[in-house]
């Protein structure tokens, strides 16, 4: 059972004109939250992630906070059989001729979906995975969560195409972040990620690391990451609300470390899995 337009009704019914801007134009934004135990995770830090896109492409915000929670609710409802959920919420700026300019008293199209959350398997959380790299060549809003993901989609490619999970980018001789992840590296005992900004998604799950970090004196630091510290880093982690916490064994083919996921990235994912089950399964967002 999905949303649209304040209708709820099986996916194979929903319809949306092909004048709308979001097929036209990829002119739109969208939310990914994960469930945990029939509950969103941080459903405040995502509405607000949701409501910075959409003021990075000018959209006024078609439901309240309020509104948004009653919805979701009632989405993970008509969802029963699965506890752990991933929720998709997707706004566009609604249909209109086509023209780049925005168009006038104009209905955004919001949709929602919920399909069962795929988390790590115990191989890759045992063994790592594969990465590669290559260079940043998006636009410089990468903090908006945009629907038009073509870049992303390209780039994320590379990986599949060589055997990897991800595509963990640089920008300018610096990490910015993975094609649908956020980077962690551990240097000399430190673990070390990039600083928000324009060049980024500011990840919810980056967020919660940096947390357990600090809660855990984990020594920690969020600061600019050059190329060669990537490169020479003990661990690479990859973070997303899917991800979760992901340890990368090899870069472009080579060990990181010892090729196998490190001690610090086994604390952070047991610190991570105990949070899970004290915060996120009793109802704590």
């Amino acid at each position: 059972m999905i949303y649209l337009n304040g209708q709820f009704l099986p996916l194979e019914e929903a319809r949306v004109p092909v004048l709308d801007r979001g097929f036209i134009f990829g002119d739109g934004v969208y939310e990914m939250i994960p469930v945990y135990s029939r509950r969103p995770f941080r459903l405040g830090e995502h509405l607000c992630r949701l409501q910075a896109s959409l003021d990075g492409i000018r959209l006024a915000n078609p439901y309240s906070q309020a509104e948004w929670e009653r919805l979701i609710g009632e989405l993970i409802a008509r969802n029963p059989g699965t506890d752990d959920l991933s929720l998709y919420l997707h706004v566009t700026r609604g249909v209109a001729p086509r023209d780049h300019a925005f168009p006038a008293d104009v209905v955004p199209t919001v949709f929602m979906m919920a399909n069962p959350l795929t988390t790590p398997s115990p191989a890759q959380l045992e063994m790592g995975v594969a990465a590669v790299t290559t260079v940043d060549n998006r636009w410089l809003r990468c903090d908006i969560k945009a629907i038009s993901l073509l870049p992303n989609v390209l780039l994320r490619q590379l990986a599949v195409d060589g055997g990897a999970v991800e595509t963990v980018l640089l920008r300018d001789g610096f990490l910015s972040e993975g094609s649908a992840s956020n980077i962690f590296v551990v240097s000399q005992g430190v673990l070390l990620t990039p600083p928000k900004s324009n060049l980024m998604l500011p990840g919810i799950t980056y967020d919660v690391v940096l947390e357990l970090a600090a809660a855990a004196d984990i020594p920690h630091q969020v600061r600019p990451i050059s190329e060669a510290e990537l490169r020479g880093a003990a661990e690479v982690w990859l973070t997303s609300s899917t991800k979760e916490v992901l340890a990368v064994a090899t870069l472009d083919g080579q060990a990181v470390g010892d090729g196998r996921p490190g001690p610090l990235f086994q604390r952070m994912y047991r610190l991570y899995q105990e949070f899970k089950t004290k915060v996120m399964r009793k109802g704590s967002v």
